[in-house]
């Protein structure tokens, strides 16, 4: 027991634990990424509740790369596309969270910067493209809202 102690003490024992975490760790962290957006879509279904709304909001945060690669690409069609799958995945993120009371705060932080990312990108689109993306803004601004109100109920405690 003495040794046990005297290990994770020193430098160099308390070094070696966190490089073998980070190591188990990385591969999990990984995995997500390599996955296809419909894989990740499945993957929603077979969840727990409580991992539902950090798979929904990966998911928007994918879609909505996709979206700004696609407008730089000039390709409006697949960009819209991709725009309803980031507002209809941050919905669902909200209701998940929402549900099992977990994430509410991360969930609305991503969606919040995702909002941000929308409105950089509308001041380099064409002007009809503008106002599908800010109706997309809008909803987010909405989602947000719902999850601050879940958070922050007005009048006392939840």
């Amino acid at each position: 027991m003495m040794f046990r102690k005297a290990y994770f003490r020193s430098p160099s024992g308390a070094a070696l634990v966190l490089i073998c975490s980070m190591l188990a760790v990385r591969p999990m962290l990984g995995s997500r990424r390599d996955l296809t957006i419909d894989d990740l879509k499945n993957q929603v279904a077979t969840a727990s509740l409580a991992d539902r709304p950090g798979l929904c909001i990966h998911i928007s945060e994918r879609q909505l790369e996709a979206a700004d690669r696609f407008y730089v690409a000039g390709d409006s069609d697949k960009a819209q596309a991709a725009l309803v799958d980031v507002e209809a995945f941050s919905e669902l993120a909200r209701d998940y969270a929402i549900q099992s009371h977990k994430h509410e705060k991360q969930s609305e932080i991503a969606i919040r910067k995702m909002a941000r990312k929308l409105g950089d990108i509308k001041h380099t689109v064409t002007h009809e493209e503008q106002k599908q993306i800010q109706d997309c803004i809008d909803r987010l601004q909405r989602v947000r809202d719902d999850l601050l109100l879940a958070m922050f109920p007005k009048g006392g405690k939840k």
